[in-house]
């Protein structure tokens, strides 16, 4: 089937209002989370061929995600779908003001190749929560998810209610040139931006998760050791192939040369003295990203790592790098951590502002001022206090970048709203018609409507 009878099918089936009701929705997802239950081997096997990815961090990052998004999009879906009660103004007693979600139609979701199972199905779970249809196209950088997720998602759903395309830029190109009612795009910036200048002709809402250099401050009073725990757990999970892993760190000069020999003992400690040879590290997902990293550490004053071993880049750490360098102006998306270093505090906070606003950043920190500041002065799509990564893991907060790094969010209710038109509406009673808004005006009416809305 071509693209466009897909979606022009797709929109046929929609139109039939079949996918409106509670039932229909809820089996929709009961049987997503079946499916993906009695494949889970196949899917984590898939991973390990794309990525190199173990099962215990395809579960924790992917699948054990998507179980996490599913169950509470079941548990809380009849409430999302129902009438959302608002306070009616005195004006307009008397009536009753309420919301109600309605589906796009047909959407449009662009997966990318880093966490190709998770977020692929992370905003379908939206999607089908909301009552659309959906094509799902996954990156074609990791082929044997891409097949394995076509596979699940056609032994459970007809196509002209969700359909996979698989492919390359070929069939990214004619897909933005359909007419979808919403699309959701993962991926880079400049990508990104084609995915808005194309919906822009249909007046297509979009919502973008993109990127950035996402910082990570560790000043004096972190707790240096614990630190560089998590700095190393979040940075190298995927191989640091992660949208909101920490992409450089800014250090207090005080506490500078005790992290870096703490993040290089947690290296250690974590992957053992050759990562490379540790089954439980991921590779780069290909060789034309290789070589791009190889071209970011080129001439990089490297302190620590820097080795290859097939497909795999050994964590290594830069210290003190050229701030308008390519490592430094490009998201790393590798295992590779620049550690640059700072006086004052409003040293690093300004280093940030200068910069495009990052999807995710982090502080380390007991000073309750400088978090305060932090949080004020920053803007960011989302991070963490005294650890990272683990923001995103939260299905009771959206997740969702702002300026460059993107717009709007999902993840539970998130992810809902994201799939979802709010309608407004009054309900106006009528027993009771209050003549002051009708002609002719008169000066008791006048009178009374200042009195309704001052």
């Amino acid at each position: 089937m071509d693209i466009k009878t897909c979606v022009d099918n797709q929109r046929a089936y929609f139109n039939t209002h079949a996918t409106l009701s509670y039932a229909f929705r809820f089996e929709a997802l009961t049987l997503l989370k079946r499916v993906i239950q009695e494949h889970e081997l196949e899917i984590m096997e898939a991973l390990k061929q794309d990525l190199g990815k173990s099962n215990f961090e395809s579960y924790m990052t992917e699948i054990g995600m998507v179980f996490e998004e599913l169950n509470y999009a079941r548990k809380n879906l009849k409430k999302w779908m129902g009438f959302q009660r608002v306070p009616t103004p005195l004006a307009q007693f008397p009536a009753v003001s309420f919301t109600i979600a309605e589906p796009f139609g047909v959407a449009l979701i662009m997966a990318p190749w880093n966490y190709p199972f998770q977020l692929t199905m992370s905003p379908l779970i939206g999607a089908l929560a909301a009552g659309n249809c959906a094509i799902v196209k996954p990156s074609a950088y990791a082929p044997a998810t891409s097949h394995c997720i076509a596979k699940l998602l056609n032994i459970i759903y007809d196509e002209c209610y969700v359909a996979v395309i698989e492919g390359g830029r070929a069939e990214n190109t004619e897909l933005l040139e359909q007419r979808f009612d919403t699309i959701f795009f993962t991926g880079g910036v400049q990508v990104g931006r084609l995915v808005m200048e194309k919906a822009s002709r249909w007046l297509t809402p979009v919502t973008l998760e993109l990127g950035g250099k996402s910082p990570c401050l560790v000043d004096a009073s972190a707790d240096i050791e614990l630190a560089a725990r998590r700095i190393i757990f979040g940075k190298l999970l995927n191989a640091g192939q992660t949208c909101v892993a920490p992409d450089y760190i800014l250090v207090d000069s005080r506490v500078k040369e005790p992290l870096i020999k703490a993040l290089r003992s947690e290296i250690i400690r974590q992957y053992g003295t050759n990562p490379t040879l540790n089954e439980n590290y991921p590779q780069i997902i290909n060789e034309k990203h290789e070589q791009r990293l190889n071209e970011l550490l080129m001439d990089q004053p490297v302190v620590y790592g820097g080795l290859w071993n097939q497909h795999k880049l050994m964590p290594t750490l830069v210290v003190d790098p050229d701030p308008n360098s390519s490592l430094m102006q490009e998201e790393i998306f590798g295992p590779i951590l620049p550690i640059l270093t700072y006086t004052h505090f409003s040293e690093a906070l300004h280093f940030i502002q200068q910069r495009e606003k990052p999807l995710a950043a982090y502080l380390f920190s007991e000073n309750h001022k400088h978090q305060d500041r932090f949080l004020r002065e920053c803007s960011f799509g989302g991070g963490c206090l005294n650890d990272t990564i683990i923001h995103l893991a939260t299905t009771a907060m959206p997740f969702g970048g702002v300026g460059h790094s993107g717009m709007g969010g999902y993840h539970g209710y998130a992810s809902f709203k994201a799939f979802s038109h709010t309608k407004s509406i009054v309900d106006k009673s009528t027993l009771i018609d209050l003549p002051i808004r009708y002609q002719p005006v008169s000066p008791w009416k006048a009178k009374l409507v200042r009195k309704f809305m001052k």
